[in-house]
């Protein structure tokens, strides 16, 4: 008897342990957990730390309610306070826009105000104890009201959760006469549906002119009072007697009873930027129920499988938590535009409809052509078709393709057209579902353009000349112009137009007309055919974009071997390369606010200089650029909040470091070739865009990041390169030590 109760006990003990291990095996860590959405809140990364999912049109994250350019992004790591949670935000711009519908938790335990362009808006303390961001969500404690502020979203909708204590004035404020930075509303309305729904909308202005952002919102439960103001400057407000409000400036406050403890009011935000009829059918259709925990989960497990498209295995967790952090912030951007049934606003103000592929903006084309956009065809293969149906779209409005694009408008911020090299990249990569005889037109179109930036001298020179009116930038446009044109000369070719190919392959030569051998820099050059007098190299001035001379030398993608052979060979450009990472800033410089993450003359917080290092392949010297490589994945990313060097810039820091840590990166990003570097991780399993799976597997190490030769499928690959064709066709890719 003892004997078989000793036996069924075993059995219990070894039945419940097996299945605590089968348990075990299947609560997986998510990548989600690696990812920390505050990094690039202090310092000038310019990030936002709030709920969005993937491309979503809803960013909806806090405000601290101040405006500068570290708070362009709405929030500041080191501020104290909170205004409330908009709608929309920018990730790293460097620009100050957005911040639509602005909601406000608030109650009677508090009159603590912030004077902000004249305004007074009610804000609250926080602690950075008390709050908390993963994918997709976002919480923090009110500490001035004790409310509980808690935020999930969908792709067209944003939730709230918020938790008040007992209080007999609790009331939720919507107010669409916030401005910060840049923005500022041109018209306003609120209109009271039901006890439960509102809806209105914000049109405004700022860095992107014509603005409109319409909302339905609902709330769980009856509001008992309301009041909608006519708010002119923050401190005169007239009440309306009715149910609507229309004004530059408008608020609007809800009144709920909260007698117990806890008491829980929720709401749910659908927006458009078509019409109070799409922002409905938005809601309607991304978020009918009143479950918070059911779409922050599927907000959370959205992003789950993004991120899993590439699994890296390294012990090293801090590499872990900036890798996963950068293949978060690299799909914040571009942004959904279109609503549920295909309706948007479009470049020419007027509502259009995407018909068969949904509708993107937040076009920050000038950073995210070199990392970005290739990074998307290698692993969100299917969305790659949509963005250029968005740029096709554009051009179909305005008879050009997007600069940098945003809210169904054409901001022209920056320089090129440089949705010409996502275009041909995609082309030449074998990716379907756009129309490529437009797209080659639209490409024409956009370098033809006489009406451009300084276009009609780039074609009547053969570069921009020199003025000295601010950001001129005619090095800069003269440089990234003719790479444009390479790229519209290799699409023409392909297409057998070949009249449009010889016409374009020179123009892709203008580099050669503002280099100067006698400084052997690229140099201004007025239009008598001058170069600029007193030039300094290492000066920042506006005839570069937002760099100097040393960091926009090297900017031939096209034709490094002609850069290379224009200075005199290899060994010359080897010194030159040289200095660029060794001739530090003196203390007396002056260094402006993109002059960050400086190894050098080099500056990885600014765009230009993120091919250089690779340039050393080019005069086989690998194992330099693979050490200045390794160099600054070390030191310029981290996973803390200040862990970005420079601005986000729409995903095209991370996509950087994405790429690069795979030991890939496309110095030209328009011909669908990747230049090799040193990958970060003993292993990495990316999931292809077409299906397949790429494994990467490194040998280097931190004191040795050096590669003696590359490994494709058993293959040596010995020029330093694979193309797109054969990286796509999976297998393995290994750097041997």
């Amino acid at each position: 008897m003892k004997s078989r109760l000793l036996l069924s006990l075993v059995t219990i003990f070894i039945v419940a342990a097996c299945g605590t291990k089968e348990k075990q095996t299947e609560t997986k860590e998510r990548y989600t957990s690696y990812v920390n959405p505050f990094v690039g809140t202090d310092g000038p990364g310019n990030t936002y730390p709030g709920a969005t999912v993937p491309h979503g049109m809803v960013q909806l994250s806090p405000d601290n309610g101040i405006s500068g350019w570290d708070r362009i992004a709405g929030y500041f790591w080191p501020d104290s306070t909170i205004a409330g949670f908009s709608h929309t935000h920018l990730s790293g711009t460097g620009a100050g826009d957005l911040y639509d519908i602005l909601v406000m938790p608030l109650n009677s335990k508090s009159t603590r105000m912030v004077e902000e362009g004249g305004n007074l808006r009610p804000v609250s303390l926080f602690s950075h104890d008390q709050e908390h961001a993963e994918p997709g969500y976002y919480t923090v404690d009110l500490l001035d009201y004790d409310i509980k502020a808690e935020l999930t979203a969908t792709s067209r909708t944003g939730f709230h959760k918020y938790t008040f204590p007992k209080d007999k004035e609790s009331f939720i404020l919507f107010n669409l006469g916030y401005s910060l930075n840049w923005d500022g509303p041109t018209d306003t309305y609120i209109k009271v549906v039901d006890e439960k729904t509102i809806e209105g909308y914000r049109f405004s202005s700022g860095w992107a002119p014509e603005q409109r952002e319409y909302f339905v919102a609902e709330f769980s439960q009856p509001f008992t009072k309301y009041q909608l103001i006519n708010s002119v400057d923050g401190k005169n407000l007239k009440e309306i007697k009715g149910e609507e409000v229309k004004a530059k400036k408008t608020r609007g406050y809800f009144f709920f009873d909260t007698p117990e403890v806890k008491n829980e009011i929720l709401v749910k935000v659908g927006l458009s930027n078509s019409s109070i009829d799409g922002a409905r059918k938005n809601l309607q259709a991304e978020n009918t129920g009143w479950d918070f925990a059911k779409i922050k989960q599927q907000a959370s497990d959205t992003w789950e499988e993004e991120l899993k498209k590439i699994e890296i295995v390294t012990p090293n967790k801090e590499y872990k938590r900036v890798f996963y952090t950068a293949m978060y912030q690299a799909l914040l951007a571009p942004t959904l535009l279109s609503d549920i049934d295909g309706n948007y606003k479009g470049a020419d103000q007027k509502v259009h409809k995407a018909e068969g592929y949904d509708k993107y903006d937040t076009f920050s084309l000038w950073d995210t052509y070199r990392a970005t956009h290739p990074l998307y065809t290698l692993i969100h293969t299917n969305r790659v078709p949509d963005m250029i149906n968005s740029f096709l779209s554009h051009y179909d409005e305005t008879g050009l393709l997007p600069v940098w694009s945003m809210k169904g408008n054409e901001t022209n911020m920056m320089i090129g057209y440089h949705a010409v090299p996502v275009i041909t990249d995609a082309y030449f990569k074998g990716i379907k579902g756009f129309d490529v005889k437009k797209a080659y037109e639209a490409c024409k179109a956009s370098a033809m353009n006489e009406q451009g930036d300084a276009m009609a001298d780039y074609m009547k020179f053969g570069y921009v000349p020199l003025n000295f009116d601010h950001e001129n930038w005619s090095v800069s446009k003269t440089l990234e112009y003719a790479y444009d044109d390479w790229c519209i000369a290799q699409f023409a070719k392909d297409l057998g137009k070949m009249q449009d190919y010889e016409y374009f392959s020179k123009r892709a030569e203008n580099w050669r007309n503002v280099y100067d051998k006698e400084s052997s820099f690229m140099r201004p050059k007025d239009d008598k055919g001058e170069f600029i007098k007193d030039f300094i190299a290492k000066d920042y001035t506006d005839h570069f974009c937002e760099s100097n001379a040393w960091q926009y030398f090297w900017y031939v993608p096209q034709n490094v071997d002609g850069l290379i052979e224009s200075v005199g060979g290899a060994e010359r450009f080897e010194q030159k390369l040289d200095s660029m990472f060794s001739y530090y800033p003196t203390a007396d410089d002056k260094l402006p606010i993109f002059s960050t993450g400086m190894i050098g003359q080099y500056a990885h917080g600014n765009e230009p200089s993120h091919h250089v290092a690779y340039l050393y392949n080019y005069i086989n010297k690998p194992k330099k650029g693979q050490r200045v490589l390794r160099e600054i994945m070390d030191t310029q990313y981290k996973s803390t909040p200040d862990g970005v060097c420079g601005n986000e810039d729409c995903g095209q820091m991370s996509s950087w470091f994405i790429l690069s840590s795979l030991g890939i990166y496309p110095v030209n990003p328009g011909n669908a070739v990747y230049d090799l570097g040193t990958p970060l991780f003993p292993k990495a399993t990316v999931h292809l865009g077409n299906g397949k799976t790429l494994t990467v597997i490194g040998h280097q190490t931190k004191t040795n990041p050096t590669v003696t030769k590359v490994m494709f499928n058993g293959k040596e690959l010995k020029d330093l390169t694979i193309t797109h064709q054969e990286l796509t066709q999976g297998g393995t890719l290994e750097f041997l030590q």
